[in-house]
């Protein structure tokens, strides 16, 4: 089987040439839900479509942006705008003299919620969940309201100033349909961000998210929005994390987006 080609928004990283062959070994998929909070998802029945996740590594992020970049040019994302960025954070630990201050990343995008409380508040069914996991938003039907942008907890969506529409993560929809990574997996210098399907227990990202089964951690699990985005060696500071202010033990960020987050 041959290598998947690098986006055409490529910022210098390499995926191993295994993932790619494993990404596209599409095998049995699960039912929507399968996938709840930072629990390991149950195997699906036989024949059932795809249900595509995202496991990032924050041990591997070395805050480089280049995931950030590659989703511009690959979505022609306006200036000020993110669909994908990575936030930056001193975090301290310890008191006084030995207080000791180090830099932490938190990667960020739409975390394609299998409850996603961004669908219900949309008045006109813009935003819709797709049998294969991915949170989308029909342009032709958005007013452009931005309700959704304020039911989102993970600061996740934005109102398009060029198309006056609600704009987020597709998960590369476009270039998943056609047997390819998404643009920010695609791209990542660390490779810390891994993309498959969930319901399949022998790709790499259920194989992965099994190793590390203890560690899994989603952004505000209290929410209650279970998240097809999970985390692995992310400190339980920036769990709930998605914005600048400041908490206990956060100097806050070294590292922010002009305007508007991932």
């Amino acid at each position: 089987m041959h290598d998947l080609p690098c986006a055409s928004s490529c910022s210098g990283g390499d995926v191993p040439d295994g993932r790619r062959r494993a990404f596209l070994k599409v095998l049995p998929a699960v039912t929507a839900g399968a996938a709840s909070l930072a629990a390991l998802p149950a195997e699906a029945a036989e024949g059932a479509k795809p249900h595509w996740g995202m496991l990032v590594d924050a041990r591997q992020c070395i805050g480089c942006q280049a995931c950030t970049v590659a989703c511009i040019m690959e979505n022609v994302v306006p200036e000020g705008s993110f669909r994908t960025v990575v936030s930056t954070y001193a975090v301290t630990t310890g008191e006084g003299a030995a207080a000791v201050t180090g830099t932490h990343v938190l990667p960020r995008l739409c975390n394609h919620c299998d409850n996603p409380p961004c669908v219900p508040v949309c008045p006109v069914g813009a935003t819709f969940k797709r049998e294969d996991g991915a949170v989308l938003v029909d342009g032709e039907r958005c007013v452009g309201c931005a309700y959704c942008v304020q039911a989102c907890p993970y600061d996740a969506r934005f109102i398009n100033h060029h198309t006056g529409k609600a704009d987020k993560c597709t998960f590369c929809s476009h270039r998943v349909e056609a047997g390819l990574l998404p643009a920010c997996v695609e791209t990542c210098v660390g490779g810390a961000r891994v993309f498959g399907d969930l319901n399949d227990p022998k790709s790499e990202i259920r194989r992965l998210m099994a190793d590390a089964k203890d560690e899994l951690k989603v952004l505000k699990p209290e929410q209650g929005t279970r998240p097809q985005v999970f985390y692995v060696g992310l400190d339980p500071r920036l769990q709930g994390k998605v914005d600048g202010t400041q908490t206990p033990a956060l100097s806050g960020l070294t590292w922010q987006p002009k305007s508007h987050g991932g």
